[in-house]
């Protein structure tokens, strides 16, 4: 990953430290395109014109076509034959496509936030999508109906969001994929009143998921990831553990888990230390503490960028500390530490283990071949295909285009084989039920070890 895209993860991150209170009102023009489709209708052949008069408003209360053919009930608890043959899709040849599907519009809203806080992964997220809805529809649709995705920007500000999601709602989406920040999401979240599935592709927020508001998660949040990497350490023998903390979301409250779970299961936090969440590089002070009681064996835990635990790592190991193994959350995987400088054998939670010739590679090799241009933040993109596959499934599942029973329909979701991995609603109050990728740099290749 680009270093300009570290930079947007520091400014994303913080805004979990306090609410965005910008009062700016001149970006109520929410009607930002973006390259991959724009305004979109995927390949439908709708203009995707949030004042078109479609008949598709999901409010509409009407029994619509674009599942008809699913015999999927929300109540049964469960979730019936898939909506889309992802497979299919990703082996479709868009230079030679079947007969347009003719049912009823599956609409996709995407309230993006294009800002430097979450553009990173939003941006690229924007493009994959319509890309996914293009080859679905290519291979005949969700069911016999096409899927239309149209993109609003949120541009970083709280009342955009809600202007956005808006609009979204009035050229009638039936579910919306919105952006990894709270800030920005519940001003999404009170302006669907509850009443449309939203999920939030990229977030690990744990405050963001509530099946009763209809939000969803779609990958693991921070305290599964932290709980993942602790209970990892104490599954692989380790019982010493020294943690480095800036107090507050994310930096702070990983920390927080991994330390409560790792002596929850027997082991020693023998040292807390804080530092300045991507600023600090000179851990000078810290080295000189931590050598005065480690015994060179301890798992050394944080939610550090890649680059920051590279130069700890080297300032430990200028004490004779060369014996630490690290573990990490996701933010290493977002800062390319399979790209840093002395990263061997450091551990990290990342949301998707790409391997070669998996349906991740398939998406975004395809992407590439098809549009001409290489995707950031590649093990993010999994999970905007994976959101707008649930909704699809949630449409299918129903068996209606109403938006409150599409909603009803992926609490009850269970057994959803997707890219980011497998994972069910039911019970779960919109936190997915699924694994963590636990991954290590094992001679200089980023390699699957576990997951938990």
């Amino acid at each position: 990953m680009k270093r300009t895209s570290v930079a947007a993860l520091l400014a994303a991150l913080a805004l979990l430290a306090a609410s965005c209170g910008g009062d700016d009102d001149d970006s109520a023009d929410t009607g930002t395109e973006t390259d991959a489709g724009t305004e979109t209708d995927a390949d439908s052949g709708s203009d995707g014109d949030a004042d078109s008069g479609s008949d598709g408003d999901a409010a509409s209360g009407s029994d619509g076509d674009a599942d008809s053919e699913s015999d999927g009930d929300s109540s049964g608890g469960g979730t019936s034959t898939p909506a889309v043959d992802i497979d299919a899709a990703l082996a479709a040849d868009l230079d030679n496509c079947e007969a347009a599907p003719t049912g009823e519009p599956i609409k996709v809203g995407m309230a993006m936030d294009f800002s430097e806080a979450s553009g990173f992964v939003d941006i690229p997220g924007s493009k994959v999508v319509p890309y996914l809805a293009e080859l679905i529809n290519c291979v005949g649709g969700a069911n016999g109906s096409p899927v239309e995705v149209l993109v609003r920007d949120v541009q970083g500000d709280p009342e955009t969001a809600s202007l956005a999601a808006q609009e979204l709602l009035d050229w009638g989406a039936h579910f919306i994929i919105g952006p990894p920040f709270a800030d920005f999401g519940q001003p999404i979240l009170q302006a669907a009143e509850g009443q449309v599935a939203t999920f939030m592709a990229a977030s690990t927020e744990p405050t963001l998921p509530d099946a009763a508001a209809n939000s969803y998660l779609v990958s693991f949040d921070d305290t599964g990831q932290s709980t993942a990497a602790a209970q990892w350490a104490l599954d692989n023998g380790f019982d010493r553990a020294i943690v480095f903390t800036d107090p507050g979301p994310y930096s702070g409250y990983n920390p927080d888990v991994f330390t409560e779970v790792f002596e929850a299961g027997g082991g020693t936090i023998v040292s807390t230390q804080t530092y300045g969440w991507f600023v600090d590089t000179d851990f000078s002070a810290q080295a000189n503490e931590v050598a005065g009681v480690s015994e060179n064996n301890e798992v050394v835990f944080s939610a550090m960028a890649a680059f920051q635990v590279t130069a700890l790592r080297g300032q430990l190991e200028g004490q004779g500390l060369d014996g630490l193994t690290y573990i990490g959350t996701d933010a290493l995987d977002a800062t390319g530490i399979a790209f840093e400088a002395n990263n061997e054998g450091v551990i990290h939670t990342p949301h998707i283990a790409i391997e070669e010739g998996d349906r991740n590679d398939l998406l975004l090799t395809g992407y590439t071949e098809a549009k001409g241009e290489e995707l950031e933040s590649l093990s993010f993109m999994g999970l905007y295909a994976d959101s707008m596959l649930l909704g699809i499934q949630g449409v299918a599942d129903c068996g209606c285009t109403d938006t409150a029973g599409i909603g009803a329909a992926v609490s009850q979701i269970t057994g959803f084989d997707g890219f980011s991995g497998e994972m069910s609603y039911a019970g779960s109050n919109g936190l997915p039920d699924k694994q963590v990728p636990i991954k290590q740099i094992v001679d200089g290749v980023d390699t699957l070890i576990a997951s938990q």
